[in-house]
């Protein structure tokens, strides 16, 4: 059976700069992957190749028995991929409920659903998104990709630099999404918090991938070794 995303042997550079050696990853429908590793290993480069803000030189990725090769990132956003890029990248000068509203398409995915996940968005609707608390902006920035009525979800650490009451909240988000069945590709640096979503990991080393397993596998000489924690 083929997987519902599936990267094989995937190499990509900036310019002269080879930045992928390798990575392969494979995620199943329904299901949650952690991809891990230190800073600068290849995470975010991934992410960018599976959503097509960068292209991959050589490889194959593929989401729902589709070649991404050669397609654009709108084309792939409309295929189903929902990206959360590092940074909380909200539309400034828009309120709250313009940022959700334009990002909107077809599905299950509404405003009311949005902020029944994170009712902090209701209390701001009318809110101009740069006047937003962090957290707040990163659960905007997670609402807006759900408008779009994704098939997959891209996290990418959608944590960082937060406070632990406001990382408790997006995680709570994330479980309650996987609960209901969305399949999603988180990148994160809290081992205990990717533990209680994950169903599976990958660990990037200098831009390849090099262990592949359930996070309860992962041995603290394994995580010393690769991630530095």
């Amino acid at each position: 059976m083929s997987a519902f995303l599936e990267l094989d042997g995937v190499t990509a550079s900036y310019g002269t700069v080879q930045a992928l050696f390798g990575v392969s990853l494979r995620l199943d429908e329904g299901r949650v992957l952690a991809l891990m590793g230190r800073n600068g290993m290849g995470k975010t480069t991934t992410i960018r190749c599976i959503s097509r803000l960068l292209p991959h030189k050589g490889g194959t990725i593929r989401f729902r028995s589709s070649n991404l090769a050669g397609l654009n990132a709108p084309r792939v956003a409309r295929l189903g991929i929902g990206l959360v890029p590092e940074g909380r990248r909200c539309f400034a000068p828009l309120t709250v409920a313009e940022n959700l509203t334009v990002a909107a398409r077809p599905g299950p995915w509404d405003i009311p659903r949005v902020v029944r996940l994170f009712p902090r968005l209701g209390e701001r609707m009318g809110q101009v998104s740069r006047t937003l608390s962090g957290g707040e902006q990163q659960m905007l920035a997670i609402g807006r990709a759900l408008m779009t009525n994704p098939k997959l979800l891209v996290l990418d650490e959608a944590t960082e630099g937060l406070a632990p009451v406001v990382r408790q909240e997006i995680w709570e988000g994330v479980r309650r999404l996987k609960a209901e069945g969305l399949s999603i590709l988180v990148v994160d640096k809290s081992l205990k918090e990717l533990a209680s979503v994950a169903d599976s990991a990958v660990v990037l080393e200098r831009g390849q991938t090099v262990w592949t397993g359930g996070l309860e596998d992962l041995t603290p000489e394994m995580a010393d070794r690769w991630l530095g924690v």
